[in-house]
C-alpha cells in the first residue's frame, strides 16, 4: 500500500483535496499536535468535513505531532534539532500507540500524512514515514492561481 505525505503551507484546501483525490488517498492522517490553523479550511473540523465530503476518511493522531520545542527548532532553521526532539518524543507510550494505529491504517489502504510544512525534508511527517518503514510519496498541491484583474 502507498504512503503519501502532504504539507499545506502556501496552498489552499481545494488544492490539497484535489492532490489527495488524484493520488487515490483513502484516508488523511492529520499528524499535527495542534490541529488548528490560521489558513482557511485547515482547522480540524473544517478539514475533516471537506475530506469526508470528497469521499475520504479523516483521522487525527495528536500524539504523532511535533512537540512545541521541535516546532520552534524548525521555525528557527534547525531541522536536525527538531529531528532529535521528535525521535525522543516518539519513545513515549502515547506516540508508540498512535504509530501502531497509523501502521494499521496504512496497511488497510492508501493513506496520507498531513502537516503544515511544505518541504518534507523539514517536517516530522517524513520521520513518521521512516518509522513506519515505508518510503513515502510526497504530494505537492497545485500552486494557487491568482485571479486576473
Amino acid at each position: 500500500m502507498s504512503l503519501f505525505t502532504i504539507g499545506y503551507e502556501g496552498s489552499t484546501q481545494p488544492a490539497v483535496i484535489a492532490a489527495l483525490r488524484a493520488a487515490g488517498v483513502a484516508r488523511l492522517i492529520d499528524v499535527r499536535a495542534v490541529p488548528q490553523s490560521r489558513k482557511p479550511g485547515f482547522s480540524k473540523r473544517l478539514l475533516c468535513a471537506a475530506v469526508e465530503a470528497a469521499g475520504m476518511q479523516y483521522t487525527h493522531l495528536r500524539a504523532l505531532g511535533t512537540p512545541k520545542a521541535g516546532r520552534d527548532a524548525v521555525r528557527h532553521g534547525r531541522p536536525e534539532e527538531m529531528r532529535r526532539i521528535f525521535l525522543a518524543h516518539m519513545q513515549e507510550p502515547a506516540a508508540q500507540a498512535e504509530l501502531a494505529q497509523a501502521a494499521a491504517l496504512a496497511a488497510a489502504g492508501p493513506v496520507c500524512l498531513l502537516c503544515f510544512e511544505h518541504d518534507p525534508a523539514h517536517c516530522h511527517r517524513t520521520i513518521i514515514a521512516e518509522l513506519l518503514g515505508r518510503p513515502p510519496i510526497h504530494l505537492v498541491p497545485a500552486e494557487p492561481r491568482s485571479e486576473p484583474p
